[in-house]
């Protein structure tokens, strides 16, 4: 058993905010560590393998949103999880965030008890994942995915992949040729914390599609299926 605590980044700027949100995430039981900006957040993610990056998304210098796609590349395993704050509440903001990578958003002002549920809840999927006990890997066509080792292939090159991501692919996997609509996608792959914006859903789906379709905008295995949602096809069934 892993009695490690979790250990979070937070790249926030404001003065007083940072350091609520660390004490906050201390009193949890976890390891927080402080960024102001991205010159400073960089270097910490490329050597510290966090578990939980809590990301500002208006910052000096290097963005939010640059941190989370440079995030995305140093995490190899895609178990990095990464919860994007912003007082930016609109939507085009939200959807951006999740394009770039993020796994939730939040936006200010919000209470520290919801951030501290909601990290909770990131920890323990990315948690689950790890623990996932190694099933058959699932081979369609060019496409093989593996929940041993957490990896997807198409052909011989390894995709990358973020957790929710290839929690996404895997759920479809399992489910061949059925049809789920985005909130049965949010309710199953998200679970009880999500926010039950369905643009979340179709975000995660157009990251997929550019990494494992070989043409994106004519999807083979993961298809639209008009005013009700999406479903994952074999190349038997397509």
């Amino acid at each position: 058993m892993n009695l490690t605590p979790p250990r979070i980044l937070i790249v926030e700027d404001d003065p007083g905010l940072g350091p609520t949100l660390a004490a906050h995430m201390r009193a949890q039981g976890w390891q927080a560590d402080m960024a102001t900006h991205g010159a400073e957040a960089l270097p910490r993610l490329r050597r510290v393998a966090y578990d939980l990056l809590l990301l500002d998304l208006m910052l000096p210098g290097v963005g939010g949103l640059e941190i989370c796609r440079e995030a995305r590349k140093l995490s190899q395993d895609g178990y990095l999880s990464i919860i994007m704050m912003s007082a930016k509440g609109v939507e085009s903001q939200r959807i951006l965030g999740l394009d770039y990578g993020a796994d939730d958003y939040l936006c200010k002002p919000f209470s520290l008890t919801e951030l501290a549920a909601r990290a909770r809840a990131q920890l323990r999927r990315a948690s689950a994942m790890r623990r996932m006990q190694p099933a058959q890997p699932l081979t369609f066509g060019e496409l093989r995915i593996d929940p041993g080792s957490h990896q997807v292939a198409c052909g011989e090159h390894i995709v990358n992949l973020t957790a929710k991501e290839f929690e996404l692919l895997w759920f479809f996997a399992q489910h061949p040729g059925k049809v789920f609509s985005r909130m049965a996608l949010l309710d199953q792959v998200w679970g009880a914390q999500h926010d039950g914006f369905e643009h979340t859903v179709n975000s995660h789906i157009n990251r997929l599609r550019n990494k494992i379709e070989p043409d994106p905008a004519r999807p083979s295995y993961i298809q639209t299926v008009w005013g009700v949602g999406y479903r994952f096809l074999t190349p038997e069934q397509a």
